[in-house]
């Protein structure tokens, strides 16, 4: 016991120490930070952009429709003509929509044509057809001799609300928090598992090519050695999240409270020009925050938690060993390839079926693939916000505490004879025969 804490305590100061480990753990959650103010800043810039875009009407009966907006600006050059528009376009305007003439209201949804340089934003031709749509259908119901007021009277909005049969409810932002808390759970576990799993292969395969297992192994069992490389990775990965989570924390927290001053100037003088919309506003934002709060205490938190922890040690621990095993029978890391693509094909399958899951957490393949050791740390973390029964995950648990001690077992032996093998590729054949030894 006194040489397994040896080994750990010496893998984890090495991992500390290192000089990309302590880059990598500062400059990772401002970079985080940076990119996330990034995509919030372009997106604003994209938002701010107005698009100027002309239009003939030639048949006169939708020029009416076209308001300006935010992001758009309307300009009507019927009377030029459409050869005209089109050069006046090319030089100052957006895009050009062309609306032909139609005797009928049945075909003047078809003769309808947008021209720019460039190809056209998706979110502005969809727009644009949304208001077409409704004013063709508008018109066509007067042409009718109906009165378009009493057929929208009759357009109802449908909310429907959830509830299972003890009395809970929920609702839209409901089943979205489920979906990015297990979401992030889940793709926080693949991602630890790939980055130091990786790390104590790399380990392995340096020791051995040094040949400084050589003299390790003199004076401590293979096994233990593959445990202690496991646990001191695990530590140190364990610690950089710690200190990601508290510096992201602090940094959102910054950043927010900066741009609340910003927020709170802005609703001053907004109150100031229309103190109606702005309460309305307010109402609204609290309204839906009380909604988030309440779903929030409508997730199975404690289970969540524990469930974390044992399902991040065992999907670590299973694939780590997988890990140092595939370290200890290479002799470099290019001669790992061959033996990569078993180890990562559960995870990626895990994350692709963890993320279709969230549209149907209790089917069958839900259940099946979270029961599934190599894939359940993942998929099981994905289902659980959305309620899943305690003896699902006592099995899946206990599947997964049983793979853990046959793989660590079946990568012990490889590691036991694979630590002093020099010098040829391994097989898959090699790698069985090693197993009976």
């Amino acid at each position: 016991m006194d040489k397994l804490k040896l080994i750990i305590k010496r893998e984890f100061l090495a991992k500390v120490k290192n000089k990309s480990f302590i880059i990598l753990t500062i400059l990772s959650p401002l970079l985080m930070v940076g990119l996330f103010s990034l995509i919030i800043f372009l997106n604003e810039k994209n938002s701010e952009e107005v698009r100027n875009v002309a239009f003939v009407d030639e048949s006169h009966q939708l020029a009416s429709i076209f308001t300006d907006s935010e992001s758009t600006k309307y300009i009507n050059l019927t009377e030029l003509g459409l050869d005209e528009a089109k050069l006046k376009t090319k030089e100052l305007y957006y895009g050009l929509l062309y609306i032909q003439k139609n005797d009928s209201l049945k075909n003047l949804s078809k003769g309808i044509t947008f021209f720019s340089e460039d190809t056209p934003s998706l979110n502005l031709l969809r727009d644009i057809e949304g208001m077409l749509e409704k004013e063709i259908r508008d018109l066509k119901i007067t042409q009718l001799d109906v009165d378009i007021e009493k057929i929208k009277a009759t357009e109802t909005a449908v909310e429907i609300t959830t509830e299972n049969f003890l009395g809970e409810k929920s609702s839209k932002i409901g089943s979205i928090l489920r979906m990015v808390v297990g979401g992030g759970f889940g793709y926080l576990i693949f991602m630890f598992i790939i980055i130091y799993g990786t790390s104590v292969m790399r380990s392995v395969i340096e020791e051995k090519t040094s040949r400084i297992i050589e003299v390790i192994i003199s004076s401590v069992k293979p096994f233990q050695l593959m445990l202690g490389k496991i646990i001191g990775n695990a530590l140190a990965g364990v610690l950089q999240f710690v200190i990601w989570m508290i510096s992201l924390g602090f940094l959102m927290f910054a950043i927010t409270s900066f741009f609340g001053v910003e927020i709170v100037s802005s609703s001053s003088s907004m109150a100031q020009m229309n103190p109606e919309i702005l309460q309305q506003a307010q109402d609204t934002s609290i309204n839906d925050l009380q909604l988030v709060l309440q779903e929030i205490k409508n997730l199975p938190i404690l289970t969540m938690f524990f469930s974390f922890i044992i399902y991040f040690l065992g999907g670590y621990l299973i694939y780590s060993s997988i890990y140092a095993a595939i370290g200890a029978a290479v002799d470099s890391e290019t001669d790992t390839q061959q033996f990569m693509m078993p180890v990562l094909m559960p995870l990626i399958i895990a994350i692709y079926v963890g993320f279709s899951v969230i549209e149907n957490p209790h089917g069958p393949i839900a259940l099946g693939f979270s029961l599934f050791p190599l894939t359940s740390p993942i998929v099981m973390l994905m289902r659980i916000p959305f309620g899943v029964p305690w003896w699902q995950i006592v099995t899946s648990m206990l599947l997964l505490i049983i793979t853990f001690i046959a793989i660590v077992w079946f990568a012990a032996k490889i590691y036991r004879v694979g630590i002093l093998m020099y010098g040829k590729k391994p097989t898959y054949k090699e790698l069985y025969k090693w197993l009976k030894y």
